[in-house]
């Protein structure tokens, strides 16, 4: 599948599905592998690590780097090979002046000792005061680099995905991470409502009671199908359900839905 056809398809059923899925996974052991697989269809990857740093701005040092997040190949390398050294790292100074959201591509060094550094890299990173959210991903160096096509496709999804990267961060900042049990799924649909509702509110906006229903279904990993029977509609009902929430949101489609639930 060309890159061109793929980037039309992220406006289809199983992009919004996988979406759905990654944002409800927000603070939870699987949010790097639902990043991973949803990426991975479209830019062949073999690994994703986040982290978030926090730096030292004024003497241009890193303090600290958290792994919060690991899929693919190679995943279970200890964290010391996959962050040190700190000060000599190659995201650094890019990182420390930055302003608005970055793409830092690296080339794959084959005569590293670093582990990651023998692939090729797409780091995406956004900033909140002194700290860094970064999403790496990577490819063999056996393999092309990134492709232009790609960088740019990846820097489109970027603003979806660095937002939920930030929400991440947030979620495990704010208490341990649990185990996935069902009583801890619901916890989470029950907190994704709430901020639904909230966001709704915020901005003054009035969805119908089915229309409220189609839209958490999606965001919480549902298929139109899915939706479509436990509401006893056709499917082109809940596309019509979308259609009409998504204009008064004032986005286009299911991706728009899903940047406009994180705030991108």
């Amino acid at each position: 599948m060309s890159l061109t056809r793929s980037i039309g398809d992220t406006q289809g059923p199983h992009f919004f599905a996988e979406m759905g899925e990654l944002i409800s996974s927000s603070g939870n052991e699987h949010f790097a592998a639902n990043m991973l697989h949803l990426v991975d269809k479209w830019v062949p990857i073999h690994l994703v690590d986040l982290s978030e740093w926090t730096l030292d701005e004024l003497s241009d040092r890193v303090l600290d780097i958290k792994l919060l997040g690991s899929a693919g190949l190679n995943k279970d390398l200890p964290v010391a090979q996959i962050l040190h050294p700190l000060g000599d790292h190659p995201l650094l100074r890019q990182m420390l002046r930055m302003q608005d959201p970055l793409l830092i591509q690296m080339k794959a060094k084959a005569d590293s000792a670093h582990p990651r550094r023998s692939s090729h890299q797409c780091n995406l990173v956004s900033r909140q005061g002194n700290r860094r959210c970064v999403i790496s991903f990577y490819r063999p160096a056996t393999q092309r680099g990134f492709s232009l096509a790609q960088l740019s496709f990846l820097k489109c999804l970027s603003d979806t995905l660095l937002p939920l990267m930030e929400r991440h961060a947030q979620l495990l900042r704010q208490a341990p991470q649990a185990e996935t049990d069902p009583a801890h799924t619901l916890l989470e649909q029950s907190q994704w409502q709430r901020e639904f509702y909230k966001r709704l509110s915020l901005s003054d906006i009035t969805l119908s009671a089915r229309e409220q229903e189609v839209c958490l279904g999606l965001l919480t990993g549902g298929t139109v199908p899915q939706i479509a029977e436990k509401l006893s509609v056709k499917n082109s009902s809940i596309e019509t359900y979308l259609k009409r929430a998504a204009a008064k949101l004032g986005v286009s489609g299911r991706h728009g839905l899903a940047k406009w639930m994180v705030g991108a």
